[in-house]
């Protein structure tokens, strides 16, 4: 089943992101992966919405995510995002 990695970030260092965008986006398209939403306006329904940068990623399955995070590709650059923003970043099974 299709996994999805959802990542919400409060960027407070864009200079020091910048690198950090690159990066990643070649891990996971190395990994299989896609990004289907990477920032843009949030705009609030039901309850307060995230107020920073909002990122999905679409993999095939959760191995395949989670083979992802902990890449070597993707572990190299992590500590970039995590100098440069705070925020959270989960894994979701796309079966509900």
């Amino acid at each position: 089943m299709t996994a999805y990695v959802v990542v919400e970030l409060e960027v407070h260092d864009p200079d020091g992101y910048e690198p950090y965008k690159a990066a990643a986006e070649a891990s996971v398209i190395a990994a299989g992966g896609r990004y289907l939403v990477r920032g843009g306006p949030v705009e609030g329904l039901e309850g307060d919405p995230p107020t920073g940068r909002v990122v999905i990623l679409e993999f095939p399955d959760l191995d395949t995510a989670r083979s992802w995070y902990y890449s070597g590709a993707y572990q190299a650059v992590a500590p970039i995002r995590q100098a440069a923003s705070s925020g959270r970043m989960f894994l979701i099974d796309g079966w509900s």
